[in-house]
C-alpha cells in the first residue's frame, strides 16, 4: 500500500463533506498524514439575456470572508478530531476541475470527498462532482455517501 502523507478533503460545508471531513482526520492520524480542506465555489454572477454578468468586488470579497470563515470552523472541528497538520484553501471555478487541479499541485496522496447520493435524471443532467473526481484524479479518491444513501447489509436468509 502506497504511503499516505497528504489528504485532500474537499468540502461544501454539507453534512456528507463533515462525515467525510471525519474520515480524513481518521486516515491521518492513522498514517501521520496532513489534511488540506479545500472549498471551491462557482464564480458569483447573473446569468442575463444577452450573457453572463460577473458580481463586483463588493461581492466576491463577501464571498471569500463567509468562506474563510467557515472553513477556520472546520479547521478547528479538524483539530478537535486529533488531526495536528492541516491548511485551508479555497478556489473559484468548476469544482471538479479544480479539486483535481489542487489535487495534482499539492501532491495529495489521497482525496477523501462526500458524495450526494444523486440518481436517475438529477445525475444524468447535473453529473457529479464526486464522480468526475474520481474519473480525473491522478490519485486515489475515497467517496464517502451521505448517511441517508448508505444502503445496509441485508441479513442472509
Amino acid at each position: 500500500m502506497p504511503e499516505i502523507h497528504r489528504i485532500l478533503c474537499p468540502v461544501d460545508f454539507s453534512s456528507t463533506s463533515r462525515e467525510a471531513m471525519r474520515f480524513a482526520a481518521d486516515l491521518a492520524q492513522r498514517f501521520g498524514a496532513s489534511i488540506t480542506l479545500l472549498h471551491v465555489y462557482p464564480v458569483p454572477g447573473y446569468v442575463l439575456p444577452e450573457g453572463f454578468l460577473t458580481a463586483g468586488p463588493d461581492v466576491l470579497a463577501e464571498v471569500e470572508e463567509r468562506t474563510h470563515a467557515s472553513l477556520a470552523e472546520w479547521e478547528a472541528e479538524a483539530r478537535k478530531l486529533g488531526v495536528a497538520d492541516i491548511e485551508v484553501a479555497t478556489a473559484m471555478g468548476n469544482a471538479a476541475s479544480e479539486i483535481v487541479r489542487h489535487a495534482a499541485e499539492d501532491k495529495a496522496d489521497m482525496v477523501v470527498m462526500g458524495t450526494h447520493g444523486r440518481t436517475g435524471l438529477a445525475k444524468l443532467v447535473l453529473g457529479s462532482v464526486a464522480d468526475k473526481v474520481v474519473r480525473m484524479a491522478g490519485c486515489p479518491v475515497l467517496t464517502v455517501p451521505s448517511r441517508h444513501h448508505r444502503h445496509e447489509p441485508k441479513p442472509a436468509a
